[in-house]
């Protein structure tokens, strides 16, 4: 699969800038591209902030994931434990990461 010059990839790894995250998906969204989200390493405690959920609501289900491992190593529950806006299937691993780099023309880590 070529790279899909209108997807635009979010790899997370930092807990900080939810802000910035979700300024970056809503510009995106309103120039009419797709976003897909992957929150590994600490970026999943951004989880549990409020504005990940609005986050979720621009993205495609299948196109916003979270590492279940980071999630086990931080001592979250992946199965108990689903942020709102996700649903299990959700909960992923660095395939995930490695599809947005396969499909998305455009890339940027936070």
């Amino acid at each position: 699969m070529s790279a899909d010059p209108n997807k635009l990839g979010i790899f997370v790894t930092s807990p900080q800038h939810m802000r910035h995250i979700l300024g970056i998906a809503k510009a995106a969204v309103r120039a009419g591209k797709k976003v897909m989200v992957f929150f590994t390493f600490k970026s999943i405690h951004l989880t549990k902030n409020p504005l990940f959920y609005e986050l979720t609501q621009l993205c495609a289900v299948e196109d916003i994931a979270i590492c279940a491992d980071s999630y086990i190593c931080e001592g979250f529950d992946n199965v108990n434990d689903v942020p709102r806006g996700l649903i299990d299937k959700q909960m992923r691993t660095q395939a995930f990461h490695g599809a947005i780099l396969d499909e998305c023309a455009k890339y940027i880590v936070m």
